[in-house]
């Protein structure tokens, strides 16, 4: 594996980088100007979030770096060049589910860390909630984004409208309950499992703040 800054890129991000060159390539040579852009946006994407792991202060932890490159391939180029939303209904619920959880953790770590600089104080209820909000304000921002996108580009990224919207809003709550879940738990120090291990992994990379 190379190391790009202080994030190790794994191995097969590397192929998906490949995979997205070659289907840009492909785009270009049969004038799919859809995939070409959907494939060169996820790339760029994905390589910015390697690239913002290493120069902001705030450390995110690795295995959501990982997480978020593969989130943004599956979303963008598995989900709408290769049709997966189509081809497997619980394409999109797992992908919501798992970005709802994702960015719940980060909101939490945010917080977490705040309170222990004294900058605001949270008490674990407190914390569970805006993680909560944090979460669901994230899946509304990308809901307007999705609109957006079937606007300008004609991607058809809500599919079936309102129906597909409301349904990804359920969901995201839904990760948003675990993440929040997740926070009460690391507080009180009630259970250990994989979440309230990612969250220990981030407050204890970012001790310095």
């Amino acid at each position: 594996m190379k190391k790009v800054n202080q994030y190790v890129v794994p191995k097969y991000i590397y192929l998906m980088w490949t995979t997205l060159l070659f289907a840009f390539a492909f785009g270009v040579y049969r004038q799919e100007w859809s995939t070409v852009f959907v494939s060169l946006a996820t790339l760029i994407i994905s390589i910015y979030s390697v690239w913002l792991s290493h120069h902001i202060k705030f450390r995110i932890p690795a295995s959501l770096t990982t997480a978020a490159i593969i989130f943004i391939y599956a979303t963008l180029f598995l989900g709408e060049v290769g049709g997966f939303y189509e081809r497997f209904w619980w394409w999109d619920v797992v992908l919501h589910t798992g970005s709802a959880i994702g960015f719940g953790l980060i909101g939490a770590i945010i917080l977490i860390l705040l309170s222990r600089k004294g900058t605001v104080k949270a008490d674990p209820i407190l914390t569970a909630f805006f993680v909560f909000s944090f979460t669901v304000t994230i899946g509304v921002v990308w809901e307007i984004f999705e609109f957006a996108m079937d606007q300008l580009f004609g991607l058809h990224m809500q599919k079936s409208g309102l129906i597909d919207t409301m349904a990804d809003l359920i969901v995201d709550s839904l990760g948003g309950l675990l993440a929040a879940g997740a926070s009460y738990a690391y507080l009180t120090k009630r259970r250990v499992s994989a979440l309230t291990k990612v969250l220990k992994e981030g407050v204890d990379e970012n001790k310095r703040f």
